[in-house]
């Protein structure tokens, strides 16, 4: 399953909504026999990447979205997250 476009808007930030919502995802994706989760997020979005890296998601791979974003260095992080058993 590909968790795309995860916001909380700002001014509901620092609540827990989006580890709600990341927690909600993977129990959606285990109740349904998926075994992971995938998502993509930039390497500027550090918040997300320490939500998800909480949630248990691991990086497994790098690139860049063009050749500008390469120029600029702009990265693109991968991440997995293994939903095993539920045991």
């Amino acid at each position: 399953l590909e968790l795309k476009r995860m916001s909380v808007s700002r001014e509901q930030r620092g609540r827990g909504l989006a580890r709600a919502l990341c927690r909600e995802v993977l129990g959606f994706a285990r109740a349904r026999g998926f075994g992971a989760v995938v998502l993509s997020t930039s390497a500027v979005q550090v918040a997300a990447q320490r939500l998800y890296e909480g949630q248990g998601f691991r990086k497994v791979g790098t690139s860049y979205p063009s050749l500008l974003g390469t120029a600029l260095n702009f990265q693109i992080f991968h991440y997995r997250c293994e939903l095993g058993d539920g045991d």
